[in-house]
């Protein structure tokens, strides 16, 4: 994985991301983290594999990811199905009177 294609996903999923030793990325629902994953800021290829894991994904996931078929909503879908995003399906949140 190239570092464009890893910015295109920090782009694309909306990641947080701050610079430290590495350059650390999460994913944020709702204001809850639900993913992290981070890479180096060299120019070198990054561990697609790694990255897809913390990601939570499988490869045709992640690769759809890459190639745009997957949206950020796509993926919220993928990880609530996962069970690592809580269905909150009870109305709009509006309080009632």
């Amino acid at each position: 994985m190239k570092v464009h294609e890893f910015t295109r996903l920090e782009t694309k999923l909306d990641l947080k991301t701050r610079n430290s030793g590495d350059r650390l990325a999460w994913f944020e629902h709702e204001g809850q983290v639900i993913v992290r994953t981070k890479r180096s800021h060299g120019n070198k290829d990054l561990p697609e594999s790694l990255i897809r894991q913390q990601l939570k994904l499988n490869e045709s996931q992640f690769s759809g990811l890459l190639s745009c078929s997957v949206s950020r909503e796509n993926y919220v879908e993928i990880l609530r199905a996962k069970g690592m995003i809580a269905d909150r399906r009870k109305g709009d949140g509006s309080a009632e009177r």
